[in-house]
């Protein structure tokens, strides 16, 4: 029988989880099978100083030397196909046929697409090191960007396009920016922030008909007016990359579902970062999260289960998002609107651009988000790390130092 491990991912949790395999010692078992033909690296500067600068590369998690030495088998550019599960074998791309002993799954996520835009040439999406590329190059020559969609990815490309000196049009059709993510009065700042700027926001509009010509989208319909089209980005999301583990059989929900250990519902088979759906007991119920804190968290999970330590997963959840003048931190899960006993403090903090607003539930403190301040974002994780709930009215006194609350 194999003893490899055989992860399939190029992202943050399969770079993390080879180094938490590494550091057990375990490197030598380890193969790795990325779809894309370069090793791991960090996605977050793809939206922001990637764009910004034609000389920047994808800046790695490790150099290639370091699998290498840790003793971990590459397969860049060698998709994986199919997996058989009673045989215990992955078949990649090239035909290649890997055995393992125990298989990890950290497909992460891909672009939410539009079929309609599909190999347009001034459309573009942002996911992957390629995309970025082409998005830099097409952003070279564009005067004028319009982003599909008030999400993370939109908003940062959005600030990053205007502080390149593009004009720039950003359209959302939900009532508010980061609906998805953040609390009303967070949005309302974002917004508000971004206009003062000088970007055309635009929320609750609704996108129609379509005008190409040749290879390229020249109008959208926006509140049935012609919107003209230089650049258009693709910022509507993302969906998870379950495909594989489907055809294997896996339970799949918007997600590849795992148990508090990373297990599949094939506990040989392990599954980590933005693709899973796990359980989560702060909320209560079974959560899938797109963050680079939830994969790594996991990977390290992970490698407790394949090194026979196990401990269950139980990490608060943390996210940020840097957006022009803005440094976005937030920790725990900002409570559904309507949340019976949600009450909202604002902390202010060290200047008129920075504050915190802290969330309670019947006293108890569930999320802290954070503008422009770090210390405090970095406490408030202690906070809720600790199970910590200072009185809202304390909490909110800028004169007391939220560590103070964890002695």
């Amino acid at each position: 029988m194999s003893t490899n491990i055989v992860i399939v991912g190029g992202g943050h949790a399969a770079a993390q989880l080879c180094a938490g395999l590494a550091e057990a010692g375990q490197g030598g078992r380890v193969h790795l099978v990325c779809e894309e033909a370069t090793i791991p690296y960090h996605r977050p500067p793809l939206s922001k100083t990637f764009l910004k600068s034609p000389d920047e590369q994808p800046q790695q998690h490790r150099a290639e030397a370091w699998y290498a030495e840790s003793g971990i088998t590459m397969h860049l550019g060698d998709a994986a196909l199919a997996i058989d599960r009673a045989a215990r074998t992955v078949t990649l791309q090239s035909g290649t046929v890997l055995g393992w002993e125990r298989l990890v799954l950290a497909t992460g996520t891909r672009a939410r697409r539009l079929s309609a835009l599909a190999g347009l040439s001034n459309v573009a999406l942002l996911r992957a090191a390629d995309e970025a590329a082409q998005l830099r190059s097409l952003l070279a020559a564009a005067q004028h960007v319009t982003v599909l969609g008030g999400g993370f990815i939109g908003l940062e490309v959005a600030a990053t396009a205007l502080a390149l000196g593009k004009q720039v049009l950003v359209l959302e059709s939900a009532p508010r920016l980061l609906s998805r993510a953040v609390s009303p009065e967070l949005s309302a700042h974002v917004l508000a922030t971004h206009r003062a700027a000088g970007m055309d926001l635009r929320v609750g509009v609704q996108s129609g008909a379509l005008q190409i010509d040749g290879p390229r989208l020249m109008a959208i319909e926006v509140d049935g007016a012609p919107q003209p089209i230089d650049l258009l980005l693709l910022g509507i999301g993302a969906v998870p990359e379950t495909a594989l583990a489907e055809a294997a059989g896996l339970e799949c929900a918007d997600g590849i579902v795992v148990d508090a250990y990373m297990q599949t519902s094939d506990e040989r088979v392990l599954a980590v970062g933005d693709c899973t759906r796990f359980p989560d007991r702060r909320a209560g119920q079974a959560l899938r999260l797109e963050s680079v804190q939830n994969a790594n968290d996991q990977a390290r999970t992970a490698v407790a289960t394949l090194t026979g330590a196990p401990r269950p997963h139980d990490a608060v959840p943390w996210f940020w998002s840097d957006q022009g003048s803005l440094r976005l931190q937030m920790a725990g899960l900002v409570p559904a609107p309507g949340t019976p006993g949600h009450v909202t403090v604002r902390r202010p903090g060290a200047s008129a651009a920075s504050f915190s607003l802290l969330h309670y539930v019947d006293g108890q403190l569930r999320c802290v988000e954070s503008v422009n301040a770090p210390v405090d974002h970095m406490m408030s994780r202690k906070l809720l790390e600790a199970g910590r709930s200072p009185d809202p009215a304390v909490a909110a006194d800028p004169a007391v130092p939220l560590k103070t609350h964890l002695a």
